[in-house]
C-alpha cells in the first residue's frame, strides 16, 4: 500500500485510525464494517467485487472512518493508482469536514505524493486534486475529468469532484446545463448522507428550501466542522436574517438534543444555549425552539426556571420567555 503510506503517514491521523475498535470513538464514527483488503495476488474480478461492496456501505449512508483507506489500497493492487490517490483524498477530506485535520494536512499529503516522483498517473491525480482543495476549479476540472469521466460510477468520489467543479461554474453555463448540473448532484445523495462538504457545496449551489435543507444537514452531520458557521449563515439568509444571526441559529435537531440532554438530566439551565436563538427575530428555527421550550412548562422546576430568566432578562428574549411562562 505504498500510494496510501505516502499520502497518509501524517502523525496526527494514526490516532484517529486506531480508535475504530469495537467502541465508538470519541469523534462518534464507528467501527469499520468487516470489509476485508485482498491481498495483491488476488484477481482483479475479486479486487472489484470488493470496491462494490464498499460502494453499497457507502450508499447505504454508512461512511465510516477509515473505509477510504481501505478503498485505496483495494485500488492499488488492482492497479488503479489514480482511484488510489482518489480514496486517499477521500479519507483526509472527509476527516477536514468533520472537524479532526487542517486543510494545511491534506495538502501536506498531497505534497508528499508529489515529493517522491510517482507513476506519472500519481503525480496527475495529485496535481489534479490540489488544484480542487485549493479550489481552482477549472484547472481542477480538466485534470479530474482527464483522469476518471466516464471511468467511475455517476456516484462515485470522482464523480462528485467533478459535479462540484460543475457547480461551482454555473455562472458561465446556460439554463439547461445548470439543471441537468444540478439534478445530477443531488441525484447522488444518499452515499454521501455522512460527507459534510457534500451537503456543503449543495447549499452554495442551491437556492430557496433546497439550499436549506443542504445546509441543514451540513451542519447535522459535523457541528463542528469547518463547514457548520458558513451553513449557518445560508440558514439564516433563507430565513430573511442578516448573515452573522446565522452562528445563533441551530438546527431542529441540535434543538432537540440539547432538549433531550436538559430533561434526561433534569437540569432546565442546559437549555440556556437556546436562549440567543429564542432572542432573534421571527423564524422557523426560532419558532421551533419556543414551541419546544413551551412544552416543558408543565414541569414545575422548568416553568420557575423561565419565570426567572424572563424577570431578568430584557428585550426580545424577554418578550419570549414571558410568552413561554404562559405555557
Amino acid at each position: 500500500m505504498k500510494i496510501i503510506f505516502q499520502f497518509l503517514t501524517l502523525i496526527f491521523l494514526l490516532p484517529v485510525f486506531t480508535a475504530c475498535g469495537a467502541e465508538e470513538s470519541q469523534t462518534g464514527l464507528q467501527e469499520i464494517p468487516a470489509v476485508s483488503l485482498p491481498p495483491p495476488s488476488i484477481g482483479r474480478e475479486t479486487l472489484l467485487r470488493s470496491l462494490d461492496e464498499l460502494a453499497e456501505i457507502e450508499r447505504a449512508g454508512s461512511w465510516l472512518q477509515g473505509m477510504a483507506v481501505r478503498e485505496s489500497g483495494i485500488r492499488e493492487n488492482a492497479g488503479d493508482y489514480t482511484g488510489a490517490v482518489a480514496a486517499a483524498y477521500k479519507e483526509l477530506s472527509l476527516a477536514y469536514g468533520r472537524g479532526l485535520i487542517l486543510k494545511e494536512d491534506i495538502e501536506r499529503g498531497l505534497f508528499n505524493l508529489l515529493e517522491t516522483k510517482s507513476d506519472d498517473s500519481v503525480v496527475s491525480a495529485a496535481n489534479a486534486i490540489l488544484a480542487f482543495e485549493r479550489e481552482q476549479w477549472a484547472d481542477a476540472s480538466a485534470g479530474l475529468e482527464l483522469l476518471f469521466d466516464r471511468r467511475d460510477e455517476p456516484d462515485s468520489f470522482t464523480s462528485w469532484m467533478i459535479l462540484v467543479c460543475a457547480l461551482e461554474k454555473t455562472k458561465a453555463s446556460s439554463e439547461a446545463e445548470d439543471r441537468r448540473i444540478s439534478a445530477a448532484y443531488k441525484s447522488i445523495r444518499a452515499r454521501y448522507a455522512q460527507f459534510p462538504e457534500y451537503w456543503y457545496r449543495g447549499a452554495r449551489a442551491f437556492s430557496g428550501s433546497i439550499a436549506a435543507e443542504f445546509a441543514e444537514n451540513c451542519i447535522n452531520s459535523a457541528v463542528q466542522g469547518p463547514f457548520a458557521e458558513d451553513s449557518r449563515k445560508i440558514l439564516a439568509v433563507h430565513c430573511g436574517l442578516k448573515p452573522e444571526d446565522g452562528l445563533l441559529i441551530k438546527t431542529k435537531m441540535e434543538i432537540e438534543a440539547i432538549f433531550a440532554e436538559s430533561i434526561n438530566a433534569e437540569n432546565p439551565r442546559l437549555l440556556e444555549p437556546l436562549f440567543p436563538l429564542i432572542s432573534l427575530p421571527e423564524n422557523p428555527y426560532t419558532v421551533y425552539a419556543t414551541g419546544v421550550l413551551r412544552s416543558l412548562t408543565a414541569v414545575q422546576s422548568f416553568r420557575e426556571y423561565f419565570t426567572d430568566q424572563s424577570s431578568v432578562s430584557s428585550g426580545r428574549l424577554a418578550e419570549r420567555l414571558a410568552y413561554i411562562c404562559r405555557g
